[in-house]
């Protein structure tokens, strides 16, 4: 005669250390998402290579917000602003020689976000300010126009979530590339513009 032992498995989790999320296909979201952000399109998503090698972790709340431009073609859609975004870590990466993309964020007119360097990383944005600022590129020239309202409207949004996240200081200057750099950036257009935007 057989017995049939039963075995009762008992197993204990600290929540804290689970991440639960639902399984299956469908695109992957940017673990730089937060609450009050604008969509922000991950590194995975837009097909960002691996960075070489990462400086490290920003050592405190960034008290500066950069703004940028890219100095190229604009995109209004997101595959061609994912294909910019790979051509602007490309340049970085073969360029400069970085060890990946330099900006932290940066936004095309499609009204998206895409994910960089992400909120916690030290960038290669704004020579003498990477440690305690963030740099937020607009894809396009803003030399003679203005970025359109999508892109405007998603940088705005990012900076006050970054805010009310912790992740920008309550207290931050922002500024134009040009404002601490000797270069155009970010365009006479867009410079003029964010001098009109709060904490300039």
């Amino acid at each position: 005669m057989l017995a049939t032992v039963r075995f009762m498995q008992v197993a204990w989790a600290a929540t804290n250390w689970l991440n639960i999320h639902p399984c299956g296909g469908g695109s992957s979201s940017s673990t730089q998402q937060l609450a009050g952000c604008p969509r922000i399109i991950s590194r995975s998503e837009w097909g960002a290579r691996p960075a070489n090698y990462v400086i490290g972790h920003l050592p405190g709340v960034p008290t500066y917000v950069f703004i940028h431009h890219g100095a190229t073609a604009g995109c209004t859609s997101e595959n061609s602003c994912k294909q910019k975004v790979r051509e602007y870590q490309n340049y970085h990466m073969d360029g400069h020689k970085w060890p990946d993309i330099g900006y932290t964020f940066v936004i095309g007119e499609d009204g998206n976000v895409y994910e960089a360097r992400g909120w916690d990383i030290i960038g290669a944005h704004t020579y003498n300010y990477n440690y305690n600022g963030l740099g937020f590129c607009i894809i396009g020239d803003f030399t003679s126009r203005l970025p359109n309202t999508a892109a405007l409207n998603a940088v705005k949004q990012l900076i006050n979530c970054g805010v009310k996240n912790g992740k920008i200081s309550t207290s931050y200057i922002l500024r134009g590339h040009r404002d601490v750099n000797p270069t155009a950036c970010p365009g006479e257009k867009l410079e003029a513009l964010i001098k009109t935007w709060p904490h300039y």
